[in-house]
């Protein structure tokens, strides 16, 4: 499905992703300290590694982090979106579709888990929640899984939680379309929960009967990331 300008991936160095996650993981201990930390050490990486895990989007104050050295660019055009599992009628949206779709708009914060935050970033996109009613979902649901078009990347929510106001399938952010670099062209939006949750390149959502650990929850984050209520932290924003 996803073949367009595809520059095969593969998983980033296992060094890198156990260092990374584990300064990340002290982060959620210390805070905004950890991740200057995890910066200084992570420059070094920066220069000989191409996996885009540390790299930093100029000017809006966003990281990036990835689990693959590279991501398939998919255009408006190609872009789709598998809809499945547990529903009465499975769909494959294009764009053009969930544009189509009622937009709701949020002007919400972003925080990350390792202790850094962006301000009011305005975002737009369809509430999961409509999404969900628009396929039917069976009476034994009980979670949704969302896999990336990267082929690694997946995560989860109860079924409770997807069905949220404040859970997007973005479309837009920072008054612009989705860049690449944020996931696009569609990402999910999380708004109380911090940012691993609110999965980039966003190209399946699975209807399923239970839970299961996304990828970096595999690796010790918590299941259940509410901000200032989780990883040991206590920071929700004012």
């Amino acid at each position: 499905m996803f073949t367009e300008n595809v520059v095969e991936g593969s998983p980033v160095g296992r060094r890198v992703v156990l260092a990374v996650a584990a300064l990340g993981a002290a982060g959620v201990a210390v805070g905004s300290v950890v991740q200057r930390a995890l910066d200084n050490a992570v420059a070094p990486l920066r220069a000989r590694d191409t996996t885009g895990l540390t790299n930093l989007i100029p000017g809006d104050g966003f990281q990036i982090y990835t689990v693959t050295s590279s991501v398939p660019h998919l255009s408006a055009a190609t872009y789709q979106l598998k809809v499945h599992g547990l529903v009465n009628e499975p769909a494959t949206l294009t764009l053009a579709d969930l544009e189509a779709m009622k937009q709701t708009e949020l002007t919400r914060d972003f925080q990350c888990v390792t202790g850094w935050r962006v301000g009011g970033v305005h975002w737009s996109g369809v509430k999961l929640a409509d999404l969900l009613e628009r396929v039917g979902v069976h009476s034994t649901a009980r979670a949704v899984t969302f896999r990336s078009f990267d082929g690694f990347y997946d995560e989860s929510l109860t079924l409770e939680e997807a069905r949220r106001p404040d859970v997007l399938v973005a479309l837009r952010m920072l008054n612009g379309p989705v860049s690449y670099d944020h996931g696009g062209p569609v990402r999910l939006y999380v708004a109380p929960m911090y940012g691993y949750k609110s999965i980039k390149w966003l190209g399946e959502i699975e209807v399923v009967d239970q839970v299961a650990p996304g990828w970096w929850e595999r690796r010790g984050y918590d299941v259940e990331a509410w901000i200032g209520q989780s990883n040991g932290r206590s920071d929700r924003p004012v």
